[in-house]
C-alpha cells in the first residue's frame, strides 16, 4: 500500500524571516524523520503563507515545531495515485507548482489515467518532473457534492518553462485538455523548495 502524506498549508507570523525560522527549527529538531519538504511562496500565495509536506508516521516533533512557528490553516491527508513511489524525493532548484483539482468522484480514475498517460511526453519535452498526484481525504462537503480533490505537485526549471509548457499544440497538452473536461475547479500557485 502506498504511503500517505500530510499537507499542511500554513500562515506564518511575517514573511521571509518567518520561513527561515521555521526551516531552522525543523532542522534543529533532528533528522527529518518524515519531513518531505517545506515550500515558500512565489506566485499565488501571500508572502506569509507556505506549506509543509510530511510522510505518514512523521514524529510528533515535526508537527510540534510547525505548530510553534506557524498556524496550520488547512491540513490535508493525501494518498498517492500514479506518483510518487514510496520514498521518492523532490528535485532541488527551480519552482514547484501546487495545483489543486476538484473532479467528480466517479471521474478520479480517468483523471489519474489521463495524467499518467501525458506525463512521459510532458517531461520529455519540457524541463519538468511530476513529483506526485494525490487524492485528498474527502470532507463532508466533498461527499455532499460527490467530488474528490486532488493535488498535483510539479517541478519546473523556472516560470518560463511553466509558461512554455502551456502550448496547446503539444501532444501532452492535448491529453491534459481531455483531463480538463473532467475538472470542476482548479487553482495553482508556484513555490520554492526551502533549502534548494
Amino acid at each position: 500500500m502506498a504511503e500517505a502524506y500530510d499537507y499542511l498549508f500554513l500562515s506564518l507570523d511575517g514573511a521571509g524571516p518567518a520561513h527561515r525560522r521555521l526551516a531552522d527549527a525543523l532542522a534543529a529538531a533532528g533528522p527529518a524523520g518524515g519531513l518531505v519538504a517545506q515550500f515558500t511562496p512565489q506566485l499565488g500565495w501571500a508572502a506569509n503563507e507556505g506549506a509543509v509536506l510530511v510522510r505518514d508516521g512523521a514524529p510528533s516533533a515535526v508537527f510540534d515545531v510547525v505548530a510553534a512557528k506557524a498556524t496550520v490553516v488547512e491540513r490535508h491527508r493525501l494518498t498517492p495515485t500514479a506518483r510518487p513511489a514510496d520514498g521518492a524525493s523532490l528535485k532541488t532548484g527551480g519552482i514547484y507548482v501546487h495545483r489543486w483539482f476538484t473532479v467528480g468522484a466517479a471521474d478520479v480514475e480517468e483523471f489519474v489515467r489521463l495524467s499518467a498517460e501525458a506525463w512521459p511526453k510532458f517531461e520529455g519535452q519540457f524541463q519538468t518532473v511530476i513529483f506526485g498526484l494525490f487524492t485528498a481525504d474527502r470532507t463532508p462537503a466533498d461527499l455532499a457534492a460527490d467530488q474528490t480533490r486532488l493535488l498535483l505537485l510539479t517541478w519546473y526549471g523556472d516560470h518560463g518553462v511553466w509558461e512554455a509548457s502551456r502550448d496547446p499544440t503539444t501532444e501532452s497538452m492535448q491529453i491534459f485538455l481531455r483531463r480538463q473536461a473532467l475538472t470542476r475547479h482548479t487553482r495553482a500557485c508556484s513555490t520554492l523548495l526551502v533549502g534548494a
